[in-house]
């Protein structure tokens, strides 16, 4: 189980200040981009693939595809800005889908927060395990 427990949250006012006081730079226009596709899921709303998921990430795995837990770019600049390397993604699977499917899990490494795509990154839900 992760220390702190992922019921806490991170906001995007808390994720530019973390960047400015270690150094780097965040604009409106990401800020404001991130704010805008960022939105909050109950974990009891996630489709169980998703628990799954998050399962098999507090255990460290054994995950089901080969890109699982890889490092996640944030090219899309939805999440708040963090260094290279913060972000790292897992597959929801998908059932009848022949691919990985669109979903994903995205975790953020130093305030251990989750976030959950049911899209393909055009937006993500921060989960919340507190309600």
């Amino acid at each position: 189980m992760r220390f702190p427990p992922r019921a806490s949250r991170i906001t995007v006012a808390a994720a530019a200040l973390s960047a400015l006081l270690v150094g780097g730079t965040v604009s409106a226009t990401t800020a404001d981009a991130a704010a805008a596709s960022v939105g909050s899921i109950c974990y009891g709303d996630l489709p169980s693939q998703a628990h799954d998921t998050l399962g098999l990430i507090d255990k460290g795995g054994p995950f089901p595809y080969s890109q699982d837990g890889t490092v996640f770019q944030n090219r899309e600049n939805v999440l708040p800005s963090q260094q290279s390397g913060y972000y790292h993604e897992y597959t929801v699977i998908t059932p009848g889908s022949p691919t990985r499917g669109a979903r994903r899990i995205v975790t953020g490494e130093e305030k251990q927060e989750d976030y959950y795509t049911s899209d393909h990154y055009a937006t993500f839900d921060l989960v919340d395990f507190g309600c």
